[in-house]
């Protein structure tokens, strides 16, 4: 995977409900952290536990999650 050096890197402190998925995520990002999904920047999820993330980014293609356990 590329990412361009001019991507950022937004991090959600609280935690978020890991069934969500791709519209769940990306209403976070629109109405929590008031940006746009469809940037490019990679937006980061953990869970309560903090055990799990989620990283959500737009590729051109399409939405994209990195889930890591």
């Amino acid at each position: 995977m590329f990412i361009p050096q001019n991507t950022r890197i937004y991090v959600a402190i609280d935690p978020v409900d890991m069934r969500k998925s791709h519209h769940g995520l990306s209403t976070i990002v629109r109405d929590n952290l008031n940006l746009d999904p469809l940037s490019g920047n990679l937006f980061l999820f953990i869970n309560k536990r903090g055990n799990l993330l989620k990283l959500l980014f737009f590729d051109r293609t399409g939405m994209a999650i990195l889930y890591k356990r």
